[in-house]
């Protein structure tokens, strides 16, 4: 692991501690999921839950594995509060905020 990762880890625990307003051991839990969850959609196609904005809960199988070509522009800058990931049912970008992340299985 990266020094970067680790950096990476702690800002979204952070983030997760100060949005949802639990304690800093849960955030940090649910920030090292994250954190398994994008590496795991690095090597292949993983299947995920997360809360939508309106409160209902998206079921979606994302990948971040050979997605580089279909890349559109710049993108935003990775700022620790969303994943981005891209979703092959849809077949486009999709991202949610990390406090909103519930399960990959």
């Amino acid at each position: 692991m990266k020094r970067t990762d680790l950096s990476t880890i702690m800002r979204r625990a952070w983030q997760i501690a100060r949005t949802t307003g639990k304690a800093f051991a849960v955030a940090l839990s649910k920030s090292w999921q994250l954190y398994r969850l994008t590496k795991q959609m690095r090597a292949g196609i993983v299947k995920f839950a997360y809360e939508k904005a309106d409160g209902t809960l998206l079921k979606a199988i994302g990948t971040l594995k050979e997605v580089a070509t279909l890349v559109k522009g710049t993108g935003r800058p990775d700022d620790g509060r969303t994943v981005r990931y891209y979703d092959v049912e849809a077949d486009d970008w999709r991202s949610f905020k990390v406090e909103n992340f519930v399960t990959a299985y």
